[in-house]
């Protein structure tokens, strides 16, 4: 499993100074936390400001709300935009879009109440900034260890010979069939 702590080595004193990190702690008793070598996990930012940063993690949630997602899989979707953002047009994209967020709330748009952010983001939705950021949520928030485990995805099975030897018949969310449903597996 992926490591959830995302942090560069850094002085101190140089942490200090200006470090943009988002952190957070996975509930006990999940299955990531089962999983995590820590329940403590960090994201250290830097391209993008604090402000941006928390921005893209709570927009992340709002268009792909999970329940029981821990915010360590959002994160994701911030250091992957954080990395994009070294790209002169991508970080104005996304200053711009966060900047433009904040001014239709009337200030703060993270201090919105949840229903006026999904307004707003509902408004925006063709903006070239929300398309950036949807298209991004899909590959960094499905496409990683920890959403696999939280999912309940065993990932690919071509290279593992499969699914018929690896799961095929693991559904517990679905009654099982009767046997005439199916034919019996091949056996090779």
């Amino acid at each position: 499993m992926e490591q959830p702590v995302i942090i560069r080595h850094h002085s101190r004193r140089t942490f200090l100074k200006g470090a943009v990190v988002l952190t957070g702690v996975l509930a006990s008793g999940t299955l990531l936390a089962a999983l995590a070598p820590s329940r403590v996990w960090a994201l250290e930012v830097h391209t993008l400001n604090q402000h941006q940063a928390d921005t893209l993690l709570t927009m992340a949630k709002q268009l792909y709300p999970h329940k029981d997602l821990p915010d360590a899989v959002y994160a994701i979707l911030v250091k992957d935009l954080d990395e994009a953002s070294r790209d002169d047009k991508v970080h104005t994209l996304v200053s711009d879009g966060v900047a433009a967020l904040d001014k239709r709330a009337g200030g703060n748009w993270l201090k919105a109440p949840a229903d006026k952010q999904l307004d707003i983001l509902t408004a925006m939705q063709s903006d070239a900034f929300f398309q950036k950021v949807r298209g991004q949520c899909i590959t960094s928030l499905y496409d990683n260890q920890m959403a696999y485990k939280h999912f309940g995805y065993q990932g690919e099975s071509w290279s593992k010979g499969g699914y018929i030897k690896r799961g095929f018949n693991d559904l517990t969310w679905l009654p099982d069939p009767p046997a005439s449903a199916s034919p019996p597996p091949f056996n090779s």
